[in-house]
This record gives C-alpha cells, structure tokens and sequence, in this order.
C-alpha cells in the first residue's frame, strides 16, 4: 500500500497538470532557502565579528598571520553553522510550502485518479495557515532534538530521519484527511494507522536528503498522502 502509493505520487509529477504547480513550489522553496540562507549568513557575522574584535587583540603573540587564520576558521565555523542551520530549516520550510500547495495537488490527483468519489473540500485559509505555523515551530524543536542526538553513538542519523519522518508523516497525513474529514477524525485515523503513516514519513523524510530532489519533496509528499489516506480510508471502509 504505501510503496503503491509512492509510486503513482511519483507519477503524478510528471503529469502536465501539475506542472504549474511544480514550477511555483520549486520557485518558491528556492526563494525562501536563499533569502534562510543570507539571513543565516547576516546572522553568523553579526555574533561572530564583535567577539573576534575582543578575543584576537588578548592572544598572545598576536600577529597579521595569525588573524588570517582567525579570519579562516571562523569562515569555516560559520559556514558549518550555515549549513547546518539551514538543515535544520529544510523540514518546516517544506511542510509550509506543502500547505500552499496540497489543495492544488489534492484536486489534481482527486480528479484524475478518484472521479467515482466525492471531491475533498480545502480548509479554510485561516485555519490552514494556524496549522502550517504551528507545526513549523513543532518541527523546528523536533530538528534541533535530532541534531543534538547526532552526537549520540549509535544514534546518530536514525534519530534525524526518524523525527522528520514522524513529523512530516503526520503533518502531509492529516492535511490530506482533513479535506474529507474534520480535524480530530483526521488525527483518529492517523493514530489508526500510525504505523502506516510513519514508514510513508521516512519515504519524504529520506527525499529532504537527496539535493535537487528535495525540491520536489512537497508535492511528492502531498501527492503520496493524498493516495495513502484513500487506500487506508478504503481498507477500513472493507473492514
């Protein structure tokens, strides 16, 4: 069920009508990671440069050579720091866009593939905005949790990928249910099949770690829930 899943949501991408949806995503998480990153960037320079004003004239023996190494190693921190940050801000960035966009790719692949049932109906566009901030913040902790176990042995990235796929599992799950059913049905369903709907959130959580793809990973995750939430709504419809 879910790889089946994953596999007409891949399909789903190449279709024509969602290219305009394709394109608007992509543009969009473009512009939103590089202005992340030049924030990021901003931000480094802004706490490292005054304590490397303070710190370098009190090193002993300090000299021109010396303070190009500084300048090195802190050029190497802050770009650690930069990636690093920005990591950590891929998830919630995708889970916004996902927001933006899961009504458009819900309708397209409702329409197309499901025309015997009844179309979903897209949440009001306060309440979705409530919901996407909230879990933005919810996932911002959930990522720092997991890279402060990265310094666990024997840990390490299992724990990264399991918080994300857990929590982008749950979010692109009940957003999909949630065009058919009220909040907490959606949430009751989810638990239902958490199991399911995990293994479905380490798929979306496993395209964050392939670059160019992750771009992609908003409508795939939107597309795969849209399917998953249909397949698991029709097994308990079959009893």
């Amino acid at each position: 069920m879910i790889l089946t899943s994953a596999r007409r949501a891949a399909a789903n991408l190449t279709e024509p009508e969602f290219r305009a949806t394709f394109w608007k995503s992509i543009g969009l998480t473009l512009v939103v990671l590089i202005g992340l990153w030049f924030a990021l960037r901003y931000l480094f320079e802004w706490l490292l440069l005054p304590w490397m004003a303070v710190i370098a004239p009190d090193l002993p023996g300090w000299t021109e050579g010396w303070a190009d190494w500084l300048g090195v190693f802190a050029g190497i921190a802050a770009g650690i720091g930069l990636a690093a940050g920005l990591a950590l801000l891929i998830a919630p960035v995708t889970a916004i866009i996902a927001g933006l966009f899961l009504d458009d790719v819900a309708e397209v692949v409702e329409t197309r593939q499901y025309p015997q049932d009844p179309p979903g109906k897209a949440l009001p566009l306060v309440r979705a905005a409530v919901l996407a901030l909230k879990f933005f913040g919810i996932v911002i902790l959930g990522n720092l949790l997991a890279l402060m176990l990265l310094l666990v042995p024997g840990v390490n990235l299992i724990a990264f990928f399991v918080i994300n796929g857990y929590l982008l599992g749950r979010e692109f799950f009940e957003f999909a249910a949630m065009r058919f059913r009220s909040e907490d049905e959606a949430k009751a369903l989810r638990r239902r099949h958490s199991g399911t709907v995990l293994f479905a959130g380490l798929i979306i959580a496993g395209l964050l770690a392939v670059p160019i793809l992750n771009l992609a990973t908003p409508l795939f995750a939107a597309a795969l829930m849209v399917h998953l939430h249909k397949a698991v709504s029709a097994r308990e419809t079959r009893g």
